[in-house]
């Protein structure tokens, strides 16, 4: 059942300037700064966001109430987004729109193929795409009657959000080497954080290790490689925020 806070915000109609007014938009995303990214998206187009970081977060969520928006990563540390994505896609009362996202791009028939309505490669910086995207998939009457300007803007997500993310992967990457779990989770997690973070260097990095965890070969020597690649990311950002 909404809240009150939710049923205020659902009663409330869309406008040209605020096309997602009324909405509640959940994303199941594992990266902080991707998720900033989502809320700032949200926050200029009116919708209200909440966040889950998991599958098991996600359930929960949903067992309390029933968003207008689903967005769901494709690689969650639990598991993938695509089971959830088919679980959503398959249920009465459906979720009016289900997106993936991902920041592979060949995850977007994996998406459409599980349920999803549509889909969202990372990373999602233009205000205009990210509503276009939603509003093709809802209801007519969930629309802006009135036309509506395309926004010309690009969010930038807090880098304090990156921050959080590679000190969250640090911390898995302790325990990638003996468990084959903790490695496939950082490979992806870490190749979809360096490419919307334009990070080249870790994206190579991170392709390496998919490359050598996918051929079962030793990656003693790549994730400690990894670790020193954080440690700088880590050391640069704390210089910076002082």
């Amino acid at each position: 059942m909404p809240d009150d806070l939710d049923s205020f915000f659902m009663n409330r109609p869309p406008t040209p300037e605020r096309p997602l007014l009324g909405l509640t938009v959940l994303v199941v995303e594992d990266s902080r700064f991707a998720c900033e990214a989502m809320r700032l998206l949200c926050l200029r187009s009116g919708a209200r966001i909440r966040r889950a970081d998991s599958l098991k977060s996600a359930h929960r969520h949903l067992s309390v109430y029933r968003p207008m928006v689903i967005i769901v990563d494709l690689g969650l540390p639990d598991g993938s987004g695509a089971g959830l994505i088919g679980e959503l896609a398959s249920a009465t009362p459906r979720v009016p729109v289900i997106l993936g996202i991902s920041g592979d791009s060949g995850a977007r028939e994996q998406a459409l193929a599980a349920g999803a309505d549509g889909f969202l490669e990372k990373p999602v910086a233009s205000l205009a795409a990210f509503q276009t995207e939603v509003l093709r998939h809802l209801p007519r009457t969930r629309r802006p009657r009135r036309p509506r300007p395309l926004p010309e803007d690009t969010i930038k997500p807090d880098t304090l959000a990156l921050h959080e993310d590679f000190a969250h992967v640090s911390e898995i990457l302790k325990s990638a080497e003996q468990d084959d779990q903790s490695a496939a989770y950082v490979a992806q997690f870490l190749a979809g954080l360096a490419r919307i973070s334009g990070d080249i260097p870790l994206e190579l990095a991170a392709g390496d290790l998919q490359h050598r965890f996918s051929r079962g070969e030793p990656i003693v020597a790549c994730v400690a490689h990894i670790a020193e690649l954080l440690r700088a990311r880590l050391g640069e950002q704390k210089t910076a925020l002082g």
